[in-house]
């Protein structure tokens, strides 16, 4: 399954700087953008899925609010 999510960036005095938009909790930096985006994912493995075993299901919800 993928999951597409939009990240701010931006170049700070030595690392390019990143922030997830759907959770802004995650955070993280890069040498180059590259680097910033294979972190980005990292992190938001390590924050989203620390805790879930490799062989989870996925299902999708409908709420009516």
């Amino acid at each position: 399954m993928e999951t597409k999510l939009k990240m701010v960036y931006w170049k700070g005095e030595k690392f390019w700087v990143g922030k997830l938009l759907e959770h802004p909790e995650i955070m993280t930096q890069g040498e180059t953008l590259e680097d910033l985006e294979e972190n980005m994912k990292e992190a938001y493995m390590l924050m989203t899925m620390e805790d879930v075993p490799e062989d989870h299901k996925v299902r999708e919800l409908a709420l009516n609010l």
